[in-house]
């Protein structure tokens, strides 16, 4: 019953205004001791452990969104730099992953989505990856929210996509149609030595932003499909294995695609499993 209720007041809750409202809150500096009360009340609450973190006074932080996005101690995520692994992008948990159906990408028991609409409706983007691998993580609360390269690879395009922001817990993942495809979202294509690799960073309810290391806060935008390319004239955007390409200002979920035949998920990964940014997750073909 619980869960019935929460989806359908993700229907009729004014998402935007009230992630817009968070985010803008979230953001705030002025108010240094409501800040310190928030936090200290969101890491007991969930739980997050402040003994990884590069800063961990709690109080040291000048908003929440800054609290939110700390960086990890330097050395505590070792990347897997053999050629051969593709690595964890985020700290998170796997919500599903899996080869993709045609133009179908698994989201939950009765649900799926389609990969085109995912990566913004172009059916040349996504024909790179039909019939190829997808894997989707949820990052929760307690999480470290900044998101890293699985691979190293040159940004080939950015692609902005607006939408609704459901929440994108495991509860909403089985009861929301299509709900990564119908969710804000920002699309970054890589080509890589094992070909061409998508990323999508999903917003949702709550969340303030999505932003990314080259091109700053992308998320939210205006009310269309936005384009970015990076291959003409524009200076090449090249990124090693493991380094840092977004964020999230407030939590929500990474879906790594890749082609058909390019990498098989490690066998102890699956729908549930904790995973760490930097380690293994599966291996090149």
């Amino acid at each position: 019953m619980f869960n019935k209720f929460f989806v359908l007041s993700q229907y009729i809750t004014p998402q935007l205004a009230v992630s817009r409202l968070a985010g803008r809150l979230a953001d705030n500096d002025r108010t240094p001791a409501l800040k310190n009360r928030v936090v200290r009340w969101f890491i007991g609450r969930y739980g997050v452990n402040m003994s990884e973190a590069a800063e961990s006074n709690p109080e040291a932080y000048p908003s929440f969104n800054a609290f939110f996005t700390r960086a990890l101690k330097p050395g505590l995520r070792p990347v897997d730099n053999r050629d051969s692994v593709l690595v964890s992008p985020v700290d998170g948990a796997i919500s599903q992953l899996g080869q993709i159906t045609g133009d179908r990408v698994f989201q939950a028991k009765g649900q799926s989505f389609s990969l085109t609409e995912l990566l913004g409706g172009d059916e040349q983007r996504a024909t790179d990856f039909t019939e190829g691998e997808f894997a989707t993580i949820y990052l929760s609360p307690k999480d470290y929210h900044r998101i890293h390269m699985p691979l190293a690879g040159k940004l080939r395009e950015m692609v902005y996509i607006p939408g609704k922001l459901f929440s994108v817990n495991p509860v909403t993942a089985e009861n929301v149609p299509n709900l990564f495809a119908r969710n804000e979202r920002v699309a970054c294509i890589f080509d890589t030595d094992a070909g061409p690799m998508a990323m999508v960073l999903v917003g949702a309810m709550i969340v303030g932003s999505v932003e990314t290391t080259w091109s700053g806060i992308v998320a939210p935008g205006t009310g269309l499909v936005t384009s970015t390319r990076y291959d003409g004239d524009q200076p090449e955007i090249q990124f090693e294995k493991g380094q840092e390409m977004g964020r999230f200002r407030l939590g929500s979920t990474v879906i790594l695609v890749m082609p058909k035949g390019t990498v098989k998920w490690n066998e102890d990964e699956a729908p549930g499993k904790t995973v760490r940014m930097g380690e293994a997750f599966g291996t090149l073909a």
